[in-house]
């Protein structure tokens, strides 16, 4: 049996799921299956809230525009929660739905926009952000959809509070070295006398990507003087934003991250 249905359409509802339940669809829920998909009254459907996995449910007609699912199993469980978090300086608005839903595939648990002396938007729409992480975890059969919050100051990322988060941040001037090598180094080492969920829990880390216009020298000065950091190189290539973070994110997992678990 496949891992993942990915032929079923996946809608996310913020309300507890409980089999046996009916639970009521949005306006745009049922226009999308309704009229956009063409489903009946019947059809299946995959449910899921990022706190109780994956549930199937089948459509029950209220009328021409609501649409309620009945909740009949689980499908998958609630994955172990993920501790990555995703800090980036704003960008426009095309790229910025682009980098958010691909935080969202990768494994991002937390999207925090971080203002810098280059960040050349001021104002964001932290309610679209949450639609792309929705959307993207809809397509991509992601069960835990990060959280998004408001953009802070640069300085707060690099203050006393959470330095047990490894940081990881992309430096367009650091020298070109074997970035795996460098993420590799800062693996915790397994210790026989913790217990053995503790030992298994996911390592905390931070992926910061900067402005367009690179980091300021005060703000690499901070940053390097900050504890539990790692710099890194994504090669001799300058990369745009949005294409950095996608580089980066995927280095982390694959060394760092839920890539190397079961």
């Amino acid at each position: 049996m496949p891992r993942y249905d990915i032929r079923t359409p996946r809608i996310y509802l913020d309300i507890p799921l409980v089999a046996g339940h009916a639970v009521p669809l949005g306006r745009d829920q049922a226009n999308y299956l309704l009229n956009v998909l063409r489903l009946e009254q019947g059809d299946g459907v995959l449910l899921f809230n990022g706190r109780n996995g994956e549930w199937r449910a089948v459509l029950a007609g209220t009328g021409k525009k609501t649409l309620a699912a009945e909740v009949q199993d689980q499908a998958r469980e609630q994955p172990r929660p993920a501790d990555l978090h995703f800090l980036f300086a704003p960008l426009k608005h095309a790229r910025l739905d682009y980098m958010v839903q691909k935080a969202v595939e990768l494994g991002a648990s937390r999207i925090q926009p971080v203002m810098t002396k280059h960040t050349q938007v001021s104002r964001l729409n932290l309610d679209r952000m949450r639609a792309n992480a929705i959307e993207a975890a809809q397509q991509c059969g992601v069960l835990a959809v990060p959280e998004v919050v408001e953009a802070v100051p640069f300085k707060s990322i690099v203050g006393p509070s959470g330095a047990d988060r490894l940081l990881v941040f992309c430096d367009e001037d650091a020298e070109v070295k074997d970035p795996v090598a460098a993420l590799a180094a800062a693996r915790p080492q397994p210790s026989a006398l913790l217990p053995a969920g503790v030992a298994d829990a996911p390592q905390p880390v931070a992926v910061l990507i900067g402005p367009e216009g690179g980091f300021a020298e005060e703000e690499r000065e901070a940053l390097l003087k900050r504890p539990n950091v790692v710099r890194i190189s994504l090669g001799p290539r300058i990369l745009r934003a949005d294409t950095a973070a996608v580089a980066a994110l995927t280095l982390v997992q694959a060394v760092l991250g839920d890539w190397t678990r079961e």
